[in-house]
């Protein structure tokens, strides 16, 4: 077993686990740092692999399908946007709302056009670089283009959010609205920037998972989207901090699959608990030291 998480195939499989981690964390941070709580990351990722898995098997291009699919994540962005910025409707509850309604909506679908409750057909996965697929064994991970766009992302939201008139002002409205809008700055227009770029990016959490996999099933995103929330707070929305945050959620997954592989002692429930486990642990000993935007939930 320690031969295994030492090799390079256990590390692959980390760097495979930490995208839908990374990416829905960052979707939430850039909602955040706008002063928009969204918890609908795990909602988000669902109806994406939904989504991602409809159009591949309907258009059989997958790079068509990833647009259509961030299409859609947009529409939905805009919707959760007008309920909580617009309306201002309480945001944990329009989050909660949001996860029960594309949770109960991807279900819908899957058995009116599939006739099926578990899983879809088979679709086509995104193609990576040839070139890098080649490599051995890390080849998968090193040429997914979704995977490398997870890994420039955590130098990209740290130079957008700290380096860039952009995310000074992003960080302004979610920290102090009212003195932003003194400024001249259109606090609900970038509250909505941050929404909508919280809709793209778990979206593509929920497509790589999909298209990893071949196929949607029922139940696939496992709680990722809430995990990542947990992430971004245990990184205290710092994109460097959540970067090492996701990475131990991410190795503790990768062990679980390696601990069932190989026929570990442990009861296989207490096994498949493990990044659970660890999520709560970690929350206990980390919450209580990090401080969110001053104006993060607070409606404007």
């Amino acid at each position: 077993m320690i031969e295994s998480i030492l090799s390079l195939t256990f590390l692959a499989q980390v760097l495979r686990m930490f995208t839908p981690y990374y990416l829905g964390a960052s979707a939430a941070n850039f909602s955040e740092r706008g002063g928009v709580i969204n918890i609908a990351i795990e909602g988000f990722m669902i109806i994406s692999a939904f989504g991602y898995a409809f159009f591949t098997l309907t258009f059989g291009n997958p790079f068509l399908s990833v647009f259509m699919t961030l299409i859609l994540a947009t529409a939905f962005s805009f919707l959760y946007a007008l309920l909580t910025i617009k309306l201002k409707i309480n945001q944990i509850v329009t989050g909660v709302g949001f996860n029960l309604l594309m949770a109960g909506t991807a279900k819908f679908l899957m058995m009116f056009v599939y006739q099926s409750s578990s899983n879809t057909p088979a679709i086509q996965p995104i193609p990576g670089i040839s070139l890098l697929n080649s490599i051995p064994v890390i080849g998968k991970a090193a040429g997914d283009y979704i995977i490398i766009f997870a890994f420039v992302l955590i130098f990209l939201s740290q130079f957008i959010l700290f380096r860039t008139r952009f995310g000074l002002r992003l960080r302004s409205v979610g920290e102090n609205p009212e003195a932003a809008e003194t400024l001249g700055i259109k606090v609900r227009l970038y509250k909505l920037y941050g929404v909508l770029i919280c809709g793209v990016l778990s979206s593509l959490g929920g497509m790589w998972l999909a298209s990893n996999q071949s196929s949607f099933s029922d139940g696939m995103i496992a709680g990722r989207g809430y995990i990542a929330i947990a992430a971004m707070i245990i990184g205290k929305w710092k994109p460097v901090n959540i970067f090492f945050a996701c990475l131990m959620f991410a190795f503790f997954e990768g062990l679980e699959i390696t601990l069932q592989i190989s026929g570990s002692f442990l009861p296989t429930q207490i096994v498949q608990m493990l990044p659970y486990v660890i999520t709560i642990l970690v929350l206990i000993g980390f919450i209580g030291k990090t401080s969110p935007p001053a104006a993060d939930g607070v409606p404007y």
